[in-house]
């Protein structure tokens, strides 16, 4: 059961993490399909964050008010509808509605799919359940752009969207005959304000951030909507405060474990955030390959996550959470860094090698974060924790995309000669250095810190 709950909702989950990226591919051909720029298309890519940022404070709610299992399972057939109609659209206004009603039904996916794993598992047996559910969240975003070029180029930009349809249903089926997770419904009141303030404050980050790091609007409207999102996310925090039931409920912080996760998960993604945007266009533009030569290199980090899952669960079984987590993050932060010493003529061999060890080291460190955050959270607070958890994820990757931006630009204008290999090489040693600072915060935890999940503990006393 350790490994078949997580595949099953690895099905939808590697549906979503691929969609989210298998598209950037296919821009240039939907645009001349629908009549219209590529640069406005990114539109499309925003309003898909937009609806993720939106809706996923609310999926703890509607978990526990209608039950993880049914809304696992809306969340995706809503999925599947956003991708037919994507593939019918005929407008840039039509394709942006569509992908925004499909990120609605990925804003469900990914936190319910978690909560379902988190309940169904025990906790001693959580992080081998983790090592297989975090392996699409890991791939997917290597081979959505290696498919997405295959799909556009040898068939038609619909087939990124038709192909999520025999997906989709496969899970729903999947699910409705094999998940037995036990139905905890709570009946608690929504919190309509909370719900309206984080809305806000998370749509108006990722949108603002998202314009910020791919400028299909004038910049002013990222900052803008930065600065509506922060003060919305202030007066969220005073309005949770105050209330009974809060959507996300900031008390949870108090729970370290819980606490260590968001915070050192977050910083370590701005890196893995930075990496698919960075390195694709580093091998297209710097070195001139094709989006499909790009893709056939940058899909080895794929193996690596792949590879993990055979040996994380006795990794952290042996050296405890706080080591191994720090040691992989403070390597993996390296190998990002080590992406900007490479030239035209580095040879693929080694570049693929560093990027198999880097997809190896990230698939571990995730796997613990992800179980590790879980040590001190009881199963009534589960639905907001996975729900915290996935805006973290969805924030701090936005943020890694407009760091990375950020860096090419003000490098590229201090140049003055364009977009040079040079303003890559500098990016990826920033956000692979900001990767590293996550491992300092496992180091300072003990040594035993939630061997309740990994075993630890109880392995040193078999030992002795």
């Amino acid at each position: 059961m350790v490994r078949v709950t997580p595949l099953i909702l690895a099905v939808a989950l590697f549906m979503e993490q691929m969609d989210s990226t298998v598209i950037a591919t296919a821009l240039p051909a939907i645009a001349a399909d629908i009549g219209t720029e590529p640069v406005a298309l990114k539109l499309a890519l925003t309003s898909y964050f937009v609806a993720l940022a939106i809706f996923i404070p609310i999926s703890g709610w509607m978990a526990d008010r209608f039950g993880a299992k049914n809304i696992f399972r809306l969340a995706i057939f809503v999925f599947m509808l956003g991708s037919l109609a994507c593939s019918f659209s005929y407008s840039l206004e039509t394709f942006v509605a569509s992908r925004f009603f499909q990120g609605i039904g990925s804003s469900m996916m990914t936190p319910v799919g978690r909560l379902l794993l988190v309940r169904s598992t025990p906790r001693n047996e959580l992080v081998g359940a983790m090592a297989w559910l975090t392996i699409p969240a890991l791939i997917g975003p290597i081979t959505g752009p290696l498919l997405g070029g295959f799909l556009t180029t040898f068939l038609s930009w619909h087939w990124i969207f038709w192909i999520n349809i025999p997906i989709g249903v496969a899970g729903i089926l999947l699910a409705t005959r094999f998940l037995h997770v036990i139905d905890q419904r709570n009946p608690r009141p929504i919190d309509i304000v909370g719900f309206i303030l984080a809305s806000i404050a998370f749509a108006g980050a990722v949108f603002g951030l998202s314009v910020v790091s791919l400028p299909a609007l004038p910049i002013i409207y990222g900052y803008l909507t930065l600065a509506v999102g922060v003060t919305a996310g202030i007066l969220y925090f005073l309005h949770a405060r105050r209330v009974k039931f809060p959507l996300l409920d900031p008390q949870l912080f108090r729970h370290k474990l819980f606490r260590t996760a968001i915070a050192a998960g977050s910083i370590f993604r701005i890196g893995i955030g930075a990496v698919p945007f960075l390195l694709p266009l580093m091998l297209q533009l710097g070195f001139g390959l094709t989006p499909f030569q790009s893709g056939l290199i940058t899909f080895v980090s794929a193996i690596g996550a792949i590879l993990s899952k055979f040996v994380a669960e006795k990794l952290f079984a042996s050296f405890g959470f706080p080591r191994l987590l720090g040691f992989t993050a403070l390597v993996g932060g390296l190998l990002i860094g080590a992406h900007g010493l490479f030239e035209i003529d580095t040879p693929p061999a080694l570049i693929m090698t560093v990027l198999l060890v880097s997809g190896l080291t990230r698939s571990i460190f995730f796997t613990g974060t992800n179980a590790i955050g879980y040590g001190d959270i009881d199963d009534e607070e589960a639905s907001q924790a996975t729900a915290i958890t996935s805006v973290a994820q969805q924030l701090s990757i936005a943020l890694g995309v407009a760091v990375a931006g950020a860096i090419l630009e003000v490098s590229s204008l201090l140049g003055g000669e364009g977009l040079r290999l040079l303003d890559f090489h500098i990016a990826f040693f920033v956000v692979g250095g900001i990767s590293t600072l996550a491992g300092f915060l496992y180091l300072r935890m003990p040594a035993d810190a939630g061997s309740n999940v990994s075993g630890h503990k109880a392995n040193l006393t078999a030992k002795e």
